[in-house]
C-alpha cells in the first residue's frame, strides 16, 4: 500500500474536521430536541418528531437540495446570511458540516431520546420535592444517567457525517481542498480506470476512522460506569 497523495490526505482531515464540528455543534440540540420529546407532551409533537426524523427517510440528495434552496447564496436564509453576516454555506466546508449535522441529528436524537426515558423518574421527581430547579434536575440527574446514550448519540452522529456524501455532494459539490471529503474522494476515484489500489485505501481509512470512534465511545461509557457514584 502506498502512501496518501496530498489530495486524499486533505480529504481524510477535511471529513475529520467536517465531523467532529458537526458534531458538537448539534449535541446541545439533540441533547434539548431528545429531552423535549421523552419529558413532554404537547400538542404537535408527533409533527415535531416526524420532521425531527425526515432526514432518515428522505433520499439525501433530496434534503442536499433543500438545503442549497434555503442556505444557498440565492437562497432565502441564505441570502440574509450574507448579505447581513457575511456567512456563505453553499460550496464551503461550512456547508458540509451543515449537510452532516442535519443527516446525522436524527440519529442522534433517537439514541439520546431513549436513553433520557430510560431514566427513572422518580429520581427526578425526588430531587425537585428536595427544593432542586428543573435546570438543576436535567444537571445532576438526567444528564449522568443518559450518559450512555448520549455518547452513543454522539459517535452515530460523527460516524454519519464521516460517511455522508448524498447530501454534501448536492449541496457542497466536491472541491479539493475545499468541500472534497473521503466518501466524494472515494467515488470520484472510483470514476479513475485503476485506481482501485486508492479506493481500497481510502475504504480501509474509513472503516478505522469508524472502528477508533466506536472503541473510544465504548471507552467513555466503561470509565464512566466505572466512577463511584456521587
Amino acid at each position: 500500500m502506498t502512501a496518501l497523495s496530498a489530495d486524499e490526505l486533505a480529504a481524510v482531515l477535511l471529513s475529520l474536521k467536517v465531523a467532529t464540528v458537526a458534531t458538537l455543534a448539534s449535541l446541545p440540540f439533540a441533547i434539548a430536541t431528545g429531552w423535549l420529546l421523552a419529558r413532554r407532551r404537547f400538542p404537535g409533537r408527533l409533527l415535531v418528531d416526524a420532521l425531527v426524523h425526515l432526514p432518515l427517510v428522505l433520499p439525501p440528495v433530496v434534503t442536499g437540495y433543500a438545503l442549497l434552496v434555503a442556505v444557498g447564496r440565492r437562497g432565502t436564509i441564505g441570502a440574509w446570511l450574507h448579505d447581513v453576516l457575511g456567512i456563505t454555506f453553499a460550496f464551503r466546508w461550512t456547508g458540509a458540516a451543515l449537510a452532516c449535522a442535519v443527516m446525522g441529528f436524527p440519529l442522534m436524537v433517537r439514541a439520546i431520546r431513549l436513553s433520557i426515558e430510560g431514566v427513572d423518574r422518580r429520581l427526578e421527581n425526588a430531587a425537585s420535592t428536595l427544593g432542586a430547579s428543573p435546570w438543576r434536575v436535567f444537571v445532576g440527574i438526567t444528564l449522568p444517567l443518559a450518559w450512555p446514550g448520549i455518547v452513543a448519540g454522539a459517535v452515530l452522529g460523527f460516524a454519519k457525517a464521516v460517511g455522508e456524501f448524498g447530501a454534501t455532494i448536492t449541496f457542497v459539490s466536491s472541491i479539493p481542498g475545499e468541500t472534497q471529503t473521503l466518501s466524494s474522494a472515494i467515488y470520484g476515484l472510483l470514476q479513475v480506470p485503476g485506481a482501485e489500489s486508492r479506493v481500497w485505501m481510502l475504504c480501509g481509512v474509513s472503516v478505522a476512522i469508524s472502528f477508533v470512534a466506536l472503541i473510544a465511545a465504548e471507552a467513555l461509557v466503561q470509565r464512566r460506569r466505572a466512577e463511584p457514584a456521587t
